[in-house]
């Protein structure tokens, strides 16, 4: 981070996190090119974080040979007009964090990581979730990042902070 004094601690990145409405993760491809795309993930403590896709593509061709991921979440993003000089800015809050994503293969955790996503997304629908997870539940991959670092989070930038 360029500016020290916007640095901020790993429970404010992890805030900033549980607050973005997705959180873009990158891979790296079978061939060894970038592939990022925002997902909606929820965790279940503060280091292991879930999303849910096909049972097949790119995101779990990519985990296979590549687990390390990086994750970027950013909220409050909003452009200010500076008072006393005009000048254009974007205020935000971000926060980045990198981690290994694995395939869950326990049908429990799955069920529970899926009710951790639909809990976070969709609460007032919970009276649906068991039909729901017995209906899709077989065509429903479930990927866990265990978080390995936060790196820089901040108020109009980021910041850097190593996970206990």
């Amino acid at each position: 981070m360029r500016k020290a004094s916007r640095e901020m601690d790993s429970q404010w990145a992890l805030e900033v996190m549980r607050r973005a409405p997705y959180i873009t993760v990158s891979f790296t491809r079978v061939d060894g090119s970038a592939y990022g795309v925002p997902l909606s993930l929820a965790c279940t403590s503060d280091d292991v974080w879930y999303f849910h896709c096909a049972p097949e593509g790119d995101k779990l061709d990519a985990i296979a040979v590549h687990p390390e991921v990086c994750l970027s979440a950013v909220t409050k993003c909003q452009p200010t007009v500076g008072p006393k000089d005009g000048t254009f800015t974007l205020q935000y809050r971000s926060a980045i964090a990198f981690g290994k994503a694995e395939r869950v293969t326990d049908t429990e955790e799955k069920i529970e990581a899926l009710r951790a996503i639909s809990q976070r997304f969709l609460p007032k629908h919970m009276d649906a979730f068991d039909e729901a997870v017995q209906r899709s539940l077989h065509r429903t991959e479930v990927v866990r990042i265990t978080l390995l670092s936060l790196p820089p989070a901040s108020v109009s930038n980021m910041t850097r902070m190593e996970m206990k």
